[in-house]
């Protein structure tokens, strides 16, 4: 399934809402007009616009409450996280507006474990951690020597989380503590982005703009377990299977997405989807539909598809 999602160019990221049959995504007008951050459902006759939210900056990344399946945060170029109930009148939204970063923010992720707290990561070098009963920042991390683009929670250890950086490292995080437990001198170029292995909490993924993706274990981050080569540009986004261990998707810059198997190394791409037209810049699978994907690019496209499939089909 395929749905044009307004005039704009650019959509920032897909994610599943705890509710199963919703999907959101984040789109702009151009890189310093007003953005809408949108809700699309999966109908029976395919995807259909549920509400939408205009933005007066850039809006980067975007995710669900683990907490109550209505609320959804944004991260803003303007350098705040604000809050959105779909079911609120539309008056009174957006709930909430948080700034603290100086800069833009470019990736917010909640707490599956915890649930009462999420982290968002900034161009400003710092990554915070917030809940939604405190007006201000309940930590902030600040050893990053550069842009922070991903932050993203350890599945199994509710304290622990991952950043990626324009300092070309990747760290390790407790969020008790003020500086990082492990720092991995990850790629020859800015590291994008980041996930955690789902089943295996010392596995992590990380994309660069040196076109690779890696494959680490935290226990012994000498060097990468896997070097997966495929992407033509730089990785955007990397991203673990809920479903399988093995299964890892990305999306880049080279307009594709792809999924791999990273314990087959020697032959790991498994399928590569070239429907896009412009960058690709954001890869979900669903949490409750084994093998269903939806990707967003530059092209104004929200894809819906099976990984057998076609996604223009």
């Amino acid at each position: 399934m395929e749905v044009p999602i307004g005039a704009f160019v650019y959509a920032t990221s897909t994610a599943e809402s705890p509710d199963r049959n919703q999907i959101l995504c984040c789109r702009l007008r151009n890189l310093t007009e007003c953005v809408t951050v949108v809700v699309v459902k999966i109908g029976p006759t395919g995807l259909v616009e549920v509400c939408a939210y205009d933005t007066p900056d850039g809006v980067y990344d975007c995710c669900w409450s683990e907490l109550n399946d209505s609320i959804l945060i944004s991260a803003c170029a303007d350098g705040t996280i604000k809050v959105w109930n779909i079911i609120a009148p539309p008056q009174t939204n957006p709930l909430r507006s948080f700034q603290e970063h100086g800069k833009e923010v470019s990736s917010v992720q909640w707490n599956v474990d915890r649930q009462d707290v999420f982290l968002s990561a900034s161009w400003d070098g710092t990554i915070k951690l917030w809940n939604m009963e405190s007006p201000t920042a309940l930590a902030t991390f600040a050893q990053h020597s550069y842009v922070v683009y991903n932050a993203v929670w350890n599945p199994r250890s509710g304290n622990v989380f991952a950043s990626a950086s324009g300092d070309r490292t990747v760290r390790v995080w407790d969020s008790r503590e003020p500086v990082p437990r492990l720092t991995i001198e990850a790629h020859a170029g800015e590291v994008l982005a980041v996930d955690w292995c789902k089943y295996n909490d010392c596995l992590l993924a990380t994309g660069s703009v040196d076109k690779l993706i890696r494959t680490w274990d935290v226990r012994a981050p000498q060097r990468p377990i896997t070097e997966l080569r495929g992407h033509r540009y730089a990785v955007r986004r990397v991203l673990f299977s809920p479903h399988a261990e093995n299964i890892l998707a990305s999306c880049g810059y080279d307009m594709t997405v792809r999924l791999w198997d990273v314990s087959a190394p020697e032959d790991a791409l498994v399928r590569a989807w070239d429907h896009h037209t412009e960058f690709s810049v954001g890869v979900d699978f669903s949490n409750h539909q084994k093998g269903l994907l939806a990707s967003t690019g530059w092209d104004e496209l929200l894809f819906v598809w099976n990984e057998d499939q076609d996604p223009r089909a």
